[in-house]
């Protein structure tokens, strides 16, 4: 891994970046989804988890506590994690909040009753 997490080995960034980053970034979209705020606040928790996964890196495994690009990386990769935990607990919200106007249509979205599906 050259540009990116320079000599920090594979599983050192599968610990940090998937599963602690990763974990918390999941659960940071459902909370937020569950208190019912938008979307974008998702995005202002993961450069913060990311600047966290970051100093992880250099404290424990001795990475770069300056790279710009896997300090993105990881933003990156918490938004994608967070928004998606967003999605799926909004969609449930709305499905359960509003059963009268919405159904679930998959894990990520919802539709209004009485709409039909459009191919």
């Amino acid at each position: 891994m050259d540009g990116f997490y320079s000599g920090e080995s594979i599983a050192a960034v599968i610990m940090v970046t998937g599963v602690l980053g990763g974990g918390a970034a999941w659960l940071s979209g459902r909370a937020i989804a569950r208190i019912w705020h938008p979307a974008w606040q998702v995005i202002m928790v993961a450069l913060l988890l990311a600047a966290a996964a970051r100093f992880l890196h250099y404290a424990l495994f001795a990475g770069r506590l300056d790279s710009f690009t896997s300090l993105c990386l990881d933003a990156v990769i918490f938004a994608i994690v967070g928004l998606t935990g967003w999605r799926m607990t909004r969609a449930g919200q709305m499905a359960q909040q509003y059963p009268w106007l919405y159904a679930r249509s998959g894990p990520l979205s919802w539709r209004e009753i009485g709409q039909e599906r459009k191919p």
